[in-house]
């Protein structure tokens, strides 16, 4: 697909049942992609990944961390230690994810001026 691509999917493809939908609501919340962003560069503990992201509570990055385990982009390892040491990674299928986010992140980076340019232009015409 080009950049220039735009055929869109029909609305009856996007309803809220729609298997695309679904996996597109999982990994593109923005706890979950910071959460695959972290754990691409390397396994982590549950509270290096607290830490690591900010403004996110335990409660939600247990969340989380959870639906992405359940959705087979993240393995949980507990090790017998005390205390109990808990890593998580990104697995096979979780890794597939690093490129597609890369060119987001890529795209965000390189178009974040003309996005807060735009902002700025339509706050001006409606403020």
């Amino acid at each position: 697909m080009s950049a220039t691509h735009t055929e869109l999917p029909a609305l009856h493809e996007i309803a809220e049942d729609c298997p695309t939908r679904e996996v597109l609501d999982r990994v593109g919340d923005k706890w979950s992609v910071l959460v695959i962003v972290l754990l691409g560069q390397r396994a982590h503990r549950f509270n290096e990944l607290h830490r690591a992201v900010e403004g996110i509570s335990q409660r939600m990055l247990t969340l989380t961390v959870r639906a992405l385990e359940r959705d087979g982009l993240v393995s949980r390892t507990v090790y017998a230690s005390v205390p109990p040491r808990v890593d998580y990674e990104l697995t096979e299928l979780g890794r597939t994810l690093l490129i597609p986010l890369g060119a987001l992140a890529d795209w965000a980076e390189t178009h974040r001026g003309d996005v807060q340019a735009a902002r700025d232009r339509h706050d001006l015409k409606v403020g």
